[in-house]
Order: C-alpha cells, then sequence, then structure tokens
C-alpha cells in the first residue's frame, strides 16, 4: 500500500478505479443505494445560520474548494519561484493554454449555436485534467524530458487559471449583496494578517471557512474561496530553518487531495444509468460535441498556437521535444475529466436536461480518445527520438 500511494500515477489510477465503480454501481442493483448517498442530506449550522444540502453539493462545493486551494498554492508557488517565474518560462505554455481553450470552445459552440440550453456547457471543453495527464505521461517512465514535463505542468497551470476566471464570470447565480460584503471583508482580513506577517495557520483557515461560507450563500460559486485563499497564504518562511506555510500547507494537503477528494468527486460525478438510454441520447449535439472539442479541439488549438508561436520565434519549442512529441502532448490534453465535469455540474445543474443527454457520456468519451491516442504518440515518438 505504501509503495502503490508513492507511484506518481497512484492519483490517475484511484481516479479511474472511482469512476468504474461508480458506473457499475449506478448500472447495478446497487443504483438506488448509491442514489440515496449522494442524495443524503448534511447540515451545518452555528445559531440561525445553516448549510443544508446533499452531499452530493458538500463534495461539489465543499470538498472541492480544497482542491481549488491545493491549485492556488501550486499556482502561487510556480509563479513566484518555480518553472513560471520569469516571463520567457511563461509565454509558450500560456499562449498553449489559450489556444488550448479557445478552439474547444468555439467547436462546441459551432455544433450547438442553436440551443439556447446546450450553449451553457460551451466551457466543459476548455479545461485539462492535470492529474490524469501527468498520470498518463508518467506511464512512460524515464524516457520523458524533463521539458516535457515542465510545460505540459505549466500549460495545465495556466488552464486552470482560465477555468477558474470562467467560473468566477459566466457561472454565478443571483448575487447576494450582504454575503458578498462579507467576503470581501474576508479578504480584508487575510491582506492585514499578510501585513501583520502573521504565520499561524488556524488564522487564515478560520477566515478562509468563514469566506467559503459566505461565497456559498452569495452566489459566487464557493469553490473559489480556496484560490483566493491561496494567494494570501505566505510563501516567505518565518524562520529560516523552516519550510514557508505554502509549502508546509501544500504538502499536508496533496495526499488528501489527491487520494480522497478528487476519487471522492469522480465517484460522485460519474455515475452513469445506461439502461433505457436512447440512441438520439447518445448522438445529441451536446456529448458529441463536448467529446469531439476535447479530443480534435484541444490537439488543433494547442499544437496550432505552438507551432505558430515557436516559427514567428516568439518562444523556443520545449527542451528535448519534436514536433511530433509536441503533437503528443497537445493530444493528452484533450483529457478533461475532473474540471470538466466540474464545469458540467455548474453549466446544467438544476436544468432537468440529463433527461434530453448527459454531458457526462462526452467528457468521458473525449478523455478516454485523448488519453490512448496521447500516449500512443508520445510512445512512439520518445522511442524514436531516442533511436530505439
Amino acid at each position: 500500500m505504501k509503495r502503490f500511494f508513492q507511484l506518481e500515477t497512484a492519483g490517475g489510477i484511484l481516479l479511474i478505479g472511482a469512476t468504474a465503480l461508480a458506473m457499475l454501481m449506478a448500472n447495478s442493483p446497487l443504483a438506488s443505494w448509491y442514489a440515496m448517498f449522494l442524495d443524503m442530506p448534511v447540515v451545518w449550522q452555528i445559531g440561525s445560520f445553516a448549510i443544508d444540502k446533499p452531499l452530493l453539493l458538500w463534495i461539489n462545493d465543499g470538498l472541492m474548494a480544497l482542491f481549488f486551494f491545493t491549485v492556488g498554492l501550486e499556482l502561487k508557488e510556480e509563479w513566484l519561484q518555480g518553472d513560471l517565474s520569469t516571463p520567457a518560462q511563461r509565454l509558450l505554455p500560456a499562449i498553449a493554454a489559450v489556444g488550448g481553450m479557445v478552439a474547444p470552445a468555439a467547436m462546441y459552440l459551432a455544433m450547438n449555436y442553436d440551443d439556447p440550453l446546450a450553449v451553457s456547457g460551451w466551457a466543459i471543453p476548455a479545461a485539462t485534467d492535470i492529474a490524469f495527464a501527468l498520470a498518463v505521461l508518467s506511464l512512460l517512465g524515464s524516457s520523458v524530458p524533463r521539458g516535457l514535463k515542465v510545460f505540459l505542468a505549466s500549460l495545465a497551470i495556466f488552464d486552470d487559471i482560465g477555468a477558474i476566471v470562467i467560473i468566477a464570470v459566466f457561472y454565478t447565480a443571483h448575487i447576494s449583496l450582504m454575503a458578498l460584503l462579507v467576503a470581501i471583508s474576508c479578504l480584508l482580513g487575510l491582506l492585514l494578517l499578510r501585513h501583520l506577517k502573521v504565520y499561524t495557520k488556524s488564522a487564515y483557515i478560520i477566515i478562509g471557512i468563514i469566506m467559503w461560507a459566505s461565497l456559498l450563500k452569495s452566489g459566487v460559486h464557493a469553490t473559489l474561496a480556496g484560490v483566493l485563499l491561496a494567494m494570501f497564504i505566505p510563501l516567505a518562511p518565518p524562520h529560516r530553518q523552516r519550510p514557508s506555510m505554502l509549502h508546509t500547507m501544500k504538502k499536508d494537503l496533496h495526499g488528501t487531495v489527491t487520494f480522497f477528494v478528487l476519487p471522492l468527486f469522480a465517484f460522485a460525478n460519474t455515475g452513469l444509468n445506461f439502461s433505457g438510454m436512447r440512441l438520439e441520447q447518445w448522438l445529441h449535439p451536446v456529448p458529441v460535441g463536448i467529446a469531439l472539442s476535447l479530443f480534435l479541439g484541444k490537439q488543433l488549438g494547442i499544437f496550432g498556437s505552438c507551432w505558430l508561436a515557436i516559427r514567428l520565434k516568439l518562444c523556443g519549442a520545449p527542451a528535448g521535444c519534436s514536433w511530433l512529441t509536441l503533437y503528443g502532448v497537445a493530444v493528452l490534453c484533450g483529457i478533461g475529466f475532473t474540471m470538466s465535469l466540474f464545469i458540467g455540474s455548474l453549466a446544467f445543474e438544476a436544468s432537468g436536461v440529463n433527461m434530453l443527454f448527459d454531458e457526462r457520456l462526452g467528457i468521458l468519451a473525449g478523455s478516454l480518445l485523448s488519453a490512448m491516442l496521447g500516449y500512443l504518440i508520445l510512445r512512439y515518438s520518445l522511442m524514436r527520438d531516442q533511436g530505439k
């Protein structure tokens, strides 16, 4: 067990296992138990303030805030000290991320422009799942150049920034001004902690929880509280002999997020029931549009923008990467999964459209095709580059 959890691929394997288990339960006599588990009411109350939601929404709105918090910590560390600390390091993955979001979104809209309800899912194929993509890349072992790993991780980081902006701007409900003011006061409190150079984790965590609850009530998606909190976590260590609070919090949360939060999210959101599903549901423009946009739109947008930027000498190619290897990474980025599922839940929640189609069909199909083809291309190109 210890050796398994130390593997780079462990997180991806658990995600696949959680997805398979969810589908198995949803299409077996245990389907009612699966539904009861997700619909189980969970209440958190302090005085007259209460949050009463089914377990599924606690997972999507609550536990996923931890995921976004770790994403925010990673963003801040890489931006200030890591592989994105200079403009030259940021340019190519930033251009690739923009192309990789615009092209699939445009392709999806072109296939669903005449359906006002379906149009709301335009951002679903714009996301890249960093955990799955890196897990597939790690299957290729030591033959993968470090420059390729850095490029993929950096691209995914910029992709996450874009996804966070999209969620904040396009997927918010009606705004409650009072709750939003409480959230803003929490940001001011975090700013004060930074100004006073407070290095006590509990102070940041308490304000973060209040900010999460206020955003939940405000109509702005609550998971954004995780990103906002991460931006205020100190990167400088209080003492030279100790690691920074940012580093220790990221390290402490990594296992919880990778081996519990993300697999539980996958289990809760991928339980597709195929019984009674008609052919028109499989061929509906929404799942078909998502699948094609992830599989074709992502690779065209990323590889096309990289090719243009390199040809125009705006930036150089990743170290040790041929054009075919770069194309293989672009294909691999069509794995949407976690972020696509999350945006899909926001785009079509409370709409009842799952009676007409299920966006998860497209996400799973596009991600699976991208993972398989991306792996095969990278395996061939890396072996060819090394003369094997």
